[in-house]
């Protein structure tokens, strides 16, 4: 007995210690390309002509300078662009998304069904298709060469919807909701007091992946946006890459890359801890 105890034992550690090491080997995996990224952005360009090097350079600050004092660039503006386009559209994407599910997942009416199949077949349309049209109606509107355009159309985020739409699904009795309209709460003070602290993980989870996707958006800004104060960093980068070859410096294009994944780390390091706090507290089951 103790034998066969043992074997199983070692048999588990043995499995852990196979995980671990995969898990490992993973994360190296997906921490090797921003290693990469850093280290380029410690080199001159023509050091970074000459192939891979995994040693540190000396041209940090060098290449710091030349970014921010490149006239041609307005850097800092264009972070104060991107941060100001992915937080406003984090907040509404996520705030009117969970107002949308909550009215089909809590509501009853004869056209619920339509607006649930009607909202999931928006979401299998591709920017691409619409951007033509998206762009006329902008002109038309005198939001051409603004900021507006860039956020305005968060509100209406079906993937976002989808993800709360579900969670609410697991997460959110309506036998709480029912106890709350009994203790004379209104529905607006139901959804802000009740059912978006419950919501937090989601909220941390969708306002994360909508900031990432805003901040690293091309395509629709580049057809909006003319004004050089008003281009965000993706346009930015584009911009530097397709410089002559006589402005063209890879040591710059790594530092602004460098300077853009800084944003994005600081709001997964802040929001990631509700989404651990909220796997790790559970919520309320009916």
């Amino acid at each position: 007995m103790n034998l066969t105890n043992s074997k199983e034992k070692r048999l588990r550690q043995l499995n852990r210690f196979f995980c671990y090491l995969i898990l490992i080997l993973l994360a190296l995996a997906c921490l090797f390309p921003f290693y990469l990224l850093i280290v380029n952005a410690t080199r001159a360009h023509s050091q970074i002509q000459k192939g891979f090097s995994s040693t540190f350079g000396e041209f940090f600050l060098t290449n710091l300078k030349n970014v921010l004092s490149n006239n041609e660039l307005p850097v800092l503006r264009g972070i104060g662009n991107s941060f100001i386009v992915a937080a406003s559209s984090a907040i509404l994407a996520t705030y009117f998304s969970i107002m949308t599910s909550f009215s089909l997942y809590v509501y009853d009416f004869k056209l619920k069904k339509f607006f649930f199949t009607f909202i999931m077949s928006i979401m299998m349309i591709p920017n691409q298709v619409s951007a033509l049209g998206f762009m006329r109606l902008m002109n038309k509107l005198g939001l051409m060469d603004s900021l507006l355009p860039l956020i305005l159309p968060s509100i209406s985020s079906p993937i976002v919807f989808f993800f709360m739409y579900s969670y609410m699904q697991s997460n959110l009795p309506l036998a709480m909701i029912e106890a709350a309209r009994i203790d004379g709460a209104s529905e607006f003070r139901i959804f802000n007091q009740m059912v978006l602290p419950i919501m937090k993980p989601a909220v941390a989870v969708q306002a994360i992946f909508t900031f990432v996707g805003s901040w690293n958006n091309y395509f629709i800004p580049s057809l909006i946006i003319r004004s050089t104060n008003k281009k965000t960093l993706p346009i930015l980068i584009a911009q530097l890459r397709s410089a002559d070859y006589l402005k063209f410096d890879m040591g710059q294009v790594y530092m602004l890359i460098f300077l853009a994944i800084i944003p994005i780390l600081i709001v997964y390091i802040f929001l990631s801890k509700y989404i651990v706090r909220g796997v790790a507290v559970g919520s309320v089951k009916e």
